[in-house]
Parts: structure tokens; C-alpha cells; sequence
């Protein structure tokens, strides 16, 4: 067999981009239970088939009651209602709660129709069928809302999740027992060398113990990858040949580790080429350590060769094969951590080659970073714990100075931070562009529903990135544009023309009451639910109200005051549909698509523009 020697030796991104060109791994797809889940991708978006909760529940132990039966209520001159009924959790009071009445609550427990608040079990003395209430509280008070969690149809968990304890615990809490994610990635691990036995048995004389099969065996689960480990391959061409042939017919990818450095024992790139084609793609990366790193690919299986001393084998691993089993599993390619430190001694190292060297890390007595190099080399194994990161020094460079500044790559990751925070009033809409965007680029994105007016607020303070916005300015009768200037924020942001969406009166499947219109409201016949206060819709509510209290010429207190219901508030959309889906009122303002999701009746109101805000 004759010597191969390192004919051109091309940068770590050129092998990287040359691996990619030949990465032809095709995802699959698998369901599993979701005990089995944790740390699997998932193979498509998961939306809520249930409103969490499913209902209005109480917060606190005390008492259900009508926000309006407590107002003026204090220690002195408390308000006495009379208890009803009791409700706990599992165990709702089926009856409803009349002015002046009370329904004892514990913590967890549904809402009785009627109550609107929830006044603390401290804040009462009990007499009796009586109830004293010794202060006031509002509407919606200690009463977490049906959907304020987790809306029906709401996208809970995307695409390309990675499924840890908290997100198998938002599929359980809406009721899925099973999970689509995608298969991993299979691994075949190969070592070659025949000084080398597995852990477990006696050494004899010249022997030493597999490290690179198991390093690499964990960073390979760590990537979300699948495992194979085929064994130890002597320094044989045969047997190496027949441990390549197996690993490629059993697996996805292949990394063999050993027999890459020039001389009589390098195998694996004849190995490799006669394996099938088109053979060897690299052989030598200009990096140190690592330069005897060898990327191959056999019909559509890509071969990785790493060298055989574990500091040099992992490091490698880690900066040319996890970013390739990275894309294929679905795993996100973390950003690592990265700190200054200051260089406590002087570092040599070999010039002409971009080098990654292994830096240990601590704190001088100001508590800032001091670097120095590990006591010991690539080859040996008390390097892999004596370093906590790496120095990225490039080719003209030959050492570091005492006292240099430099950057320090981590071995750890940063992974749950996200890209993009988006902050804002929620919409479905918003949901689906995520969609195509995901599809597009590999963003991670934080979504929060706050609400349009608390949208430019988390604009200003710098906390969201982008902001879904409907505000509804009375005065110039236009959306989103002229809160700008209210806001303050038109220097470090820009208004986005987003898209145009229907809003309108949700109703009753069939509209059985009736209702025609707002001036209904007034009747008191339709019980309202309305928005909470500082979302767009219940904005648009209140200016359509002042409009009716002008035409006659009542104020505006006055025409809220006739209406059952004003105060009975929601945070979502979802949360006025299900109130009027499970009869818990009879009309509400929202979307025309959530009132179609519930199949519940829907009377236009007005277009209105739902754009974005990004800061600049």
C-alpha cells in the first residue's frame, strides 16, 4: 500500500462547505410517546387542541363573587353577601351567582357563572350562610382566564423544537400522548489501532485503553444523533475495510478515529476510496490540532476520519463533524459562549496554520478572566479536563503575548437565547409568517402576547425586537402609525405595513337572542365580555361606545354602566370565544378567524391594520 501524504490542505470552511455539498441525508419521520421524547426534534408545528385551562379558575382560596357587590366595601363598614354553593378543583358549582351572593372557591377551581372576581379567604369572615367582605376588588381579580395559558389552535410548540422537560409537559397539558419528531441521524463509531482494547478488561504491555470511541459515542447523543458503535479495528486493511463496509451499510454517517497521519500504518484513505466513490474528499485540514483530519463520502454516506489523540480527535469533532450531524439531526448549531480573557503567560504555537488552542480558565483577583495553555498535549488524556475552552489564532500569528486580550470559545452553549423577541398583540396571522420564515432561515424566534399598547412599550424599553400592533388612535381615526410620537420611539423604530384583518361581534351559533348591533348592548338583555385594558380591541370597543353615548348624549360612564358585562374581561381572543362557546356570556369583540374556529356566529365590524413595529 503506498504513502499518502497531505497533497493540499484546505481551511475549515472549505471542508465544511465541501461536506455540505455532499450531505445527502434524508430526515425521517417518527411518532413516539411522549415519555420517550425528551430531547427528539419535532417534525412539525404542535397546536393546542384545548384552551388552558379550559376554563375561568380561581387563583386563590376565598370567594366567588360580583366585582360591583364588593365596590366601598372596608374593615369598617364591610359588604355581607350570602353564600351559595362551594366549588373546588374537579368539583365546579353548577349554579350561577346573583347579585349580592358568593360561591366559597378553593384555588384551581372553574369560576360559577355570574362571578367575575375572586376575593381572598383573608380579606372575609365568614357567619354563617354570610359572607362579610372587608374591601373591594376588581373585575377579573385572583381569576386566571380560560386561554390566558394556552389558546385553542395556538401554535405551542414550532418545527425544529427541541423537546426537553418543559415542553413534554405543555403536550401533556394539552392532552397528547404521542409526538411526531424526526428519526436520529444514525452514527457508526469506528477506532483503528492496534495498541488499543475497550475499558473493562486488563492491560497488557504497549496496550491502552478506546477513549475516541466513547467521547465521541456521547458528543455523537449530544447532537441528537443515534450511536452505533461498531468497535476497535486493528491497523489491518482488511479489517478495517470490513469495519468501513459495515459501518456504511448500517448507518447514516461514519466517523472513524485513528490511522490518519502520514506513514506505513495510514490505511483509512485507501480504505475509504476503495469503499466506494467518489472516495476521499479531504485529507488535511490547515488547522493544528487536527491537520490529519480526513473528510470522505461512499455512494451517499459521508466518512469523517478524526486523528487518534483525544484532545486533537475532539476538537475536530467538534468544529467539523457536530455542525454536519447538527443539521442533519435538527439540534440547533449553538452559538458558543464566549468570554475576554487575558493571556497569563506567554503561548507559542506552530505558525502557518490557523490553530485552536485549549486554554484552561480563571479568575485573577479583580474577578476577571485569566488564560493559560493545559500542562499537558494533545496527546494526552488529562487534557480533555484540564481545558475549559479554546483560543481561535490565526495563521500569521505564532504566539500570544502575557497580558494579550483575546476571546475564549467555551465548551458550553448558549442555545435557549433567542434570535428574535417578538412582543406584542397576538394574531394567528403572525403564527403562519413565522412559518414561512422558519422554512427560510434558521431563526429562533420568542413569541409573547402582551397586547398592541404594551407592544410599543416593550418596543421603547428594548426588551422585543418586533412588536404585532392594531392601536387604534380615536382622534385621527387610524391605526398604529401616530403612537409613534405617543410612544416616543419614532427615532429607534420603524412601522412595517403588515396586513389587513376583520373584526366584529362574536356570537351564539344561530344568534338565538337576536342581537342586531351595539345599541343591544344597552338592553341588558346580552351579557358582554370584553377585552382587557390596553388591548387594540377593547380600544376600538370603547370608541365605538363614546360614538353611542354622543348620538345620546349620555356619557360615557353612564352607557358602560347599562351594559351587563363591561367589566367581565378576557386577555385573548380565544378566551372570548370559549366564554361565549360554553354560554358564560352571550357576545364579545374578536377576529373573524377565531370566531370561525369555535363555529361560533360573526357580525362584521371594521377592517382594521395589524403591522409591525421593528426597532431599528
Amino acid at each position: 500500500m503506498g504513502r499518502v501524504v497531505f497533497r493540499s490542505l484546505v481551511s475549515l470552511e472549505e471542508a465544511l462547505k465541501i461536506a455540505r455539498e455532499n450531505l445527502f441525508y434524508e430526515k425521517r419521520v417518527e411518532e413516539v410517546d411522549i415519555t420517550e421524547a425528551l430531547n427528539r426534534v419535532l417534525a412539525e408545528d404542535v397546536h393546542a387542541g384545548v384552551d388552558i385551562p379550559p376554563f375561568d379558575r380561581a387563583t386563590k382560596d376565598g370567594y366567588a363573587v360580583r366585582a360591583e357587590d364588593t365596590y366601598g366595601a372596608t374593615e369598617t363598614d364591610p359588604k355581607k353577601l350570602s353564600v351559595i354553593g362551594y366549588a373546588s378543583a374537579g368539583h365546579p358549582f353548577h349554579g350561577f351567582v346573583d347579585k349580592n351572593c358568593a360561591v366559597e372557591i378553593s384555588t384551581g377551581a372553574p369560576v360559577p357563572a355570574g362571578a367575575n372576581s375572586v376575593i381572598m379567604e383573608e380579606y372575609t369572615s365568614r357567619e354563617e350562610d354570610y359572607v362579610l367582605v372587608f374591601r373591594a376588588v376588581s373585575p377579573g381579580e385572583n381569576i386566571q382566564g380560560v386561554g390566558t395559558d394556552i389558546r385553542l389552535g395556538e401554535t405551542i410548540l414550532r418545527k425544529g423544537t427541541v423537546l426537553g422537560p418543559r415542553e413534554i409537559g405543555v403536550l401533556a397539558a394539552t392532552g397528547l400522548r404521542k409526538v411526531r419528531v424526526f428519526s436520529r441521524p444514525r452514527v457508526a463509531i469506528i477506532s483503528t489501532g492496534d495498541e488499543l482494547c475497550p475499558p473493562g478488561i486488563s492491560l497488557d504491555f504497549g496496550k491502552i485503553y478506546d477513549v475516541n470511541s466513547y467521547t465521541i459515542y456521547s458528543s455523537v447523543l449530544i447532537d441528537g444523533c443515534l450511536p452505533i458503535y461498531i468497535g476497535i479495528a486493528r491497523d489491518d486493511p482488511e479489517e478495517i475495510m470490513s469495519a468501513l463496509k459495515k459501518a456504511v451499510e448500517e448507518a447514516d454517517f461514519v466517523i472513524i478515529s485513528g490511522s490518519t497521519s502520514v506513514g506505513a500504518g495510514d490505511i483509512i484513505y485507501n480504505a475509504i476510496n476503495e469503499a466506494g466513490k467518489p472516495g476521499v474528499l479531504v485529507h488535511g485540514l490547515a488547522v493544528h490540532p487536527g491537520k490529519p483530519a480526513i473528510l470522505g463520502r461512499v455512494g451517499k454516506k459521508l466518512v469523517f476520519g478524526l486523528p487518534g489523540f483525544p484532545t486533537s480527535s475532539l476538537m475536530i469533532y467538534k468544529v467539523l463533524v457536530s455542525p454536519i450531524l447538527r443539521e442533519a439531526s435538527g439540534i440547533p448549531i449553538g452559538r458558543e459562549e464566549t468570554i475576554i480573557g487575558r493571556v497569563a503567560r506567554r503561548i507559542a504555537k506552530e505558525s502557518g496554520r490557523r490553530s485552536f488552542l485549549p486554554v484552561g480558565i480563571a479568575r485573577d483577583s479583580n474577578g476577571n478572566f485569566l488564560i493559560f495553555p493545559p500542562p499537558t498535549g494533545s496527546e494526552s488524556i488529562t487534557t480533555l479536563t484540564n481545558f475549559d475552552g479554546f483560543v481561535e489564532v490565526p495563521e500569521n500569528v505564532s504566539f500570544l503575548e502575557e497580558g494579550e486580550i483575546v476571546p475564549v470559545r467555551l465548551f458550553g452553549t448558549t442555545q435557549d437565547i433567542a434570535d428574535v423577541s417578538i412582543i406584542g398583540s397576538h394574531c394567528i396571522g403572525l403564527e403562519k409568517l413565522l412559518e414561512i420564515v422558519r422554512e427560510r432561515e434558521r431563526i429562533k424566534f420568542k413569541v409573547v402576547s402582551v397586547g398592541s399598547f404594551s407592544g410599543f412599550a416593550y418596543i421603547r424599553s428594548g426588551e422585543a425586537d418586533i412588536s404585532g400592533v392594531h392601536a387604534y388612535d380615536e382622534e385621527t381615526k387610524t391605526y398604529n402609525l401616530t403612537f409613534l410620537d405617543k410612544y416616543k420611539i419614532r427615532d429607534i423604530a420603524v412601522l412595517v405595513s403588515g396586513y389587513r384583518r376583520l373584526q366584529g361581534f362574536i356570537l351564539e351559533k344561530g344568534n338565538p337572542k337576536g342581537f342586531s348591533g351595539i345599541e343591544d348592548l344597552l338592553s341588558g338583555r346580552f351579557r358582554l365580555i370584553n377585552r382587557n385594558r390596553g388591548s387594540g380591541t377593547r380600544a376600538l370597543l370603547d370608541f365605538m361606545l363614546k360614538e353611542l353615548a354622543e348620538r345620546k348624549g349620555a356619557s360615557f360612564n353612564d352607557i358602560i354602566n347599562r351594559i351587563n358585562g363591561y367589566w367581565y374581561e378576557s386577555k385573548t381572543h380565544n378566551g372570548v370565544a370559549s366564554a361565549i362557546k360554553h354560554g358564560l356570556a352571550d357576545v364579545g369583540v374578536g377576529i373573524e378567524v377565531v370566531a370561525r374556529y369555535y363555529d361560533l356566529d360573526f357580525m362584521p365590524i371594521s377592517y382594521e391594520d395589524y403591522d409591525f413595529l421593528v426597532r431599528k
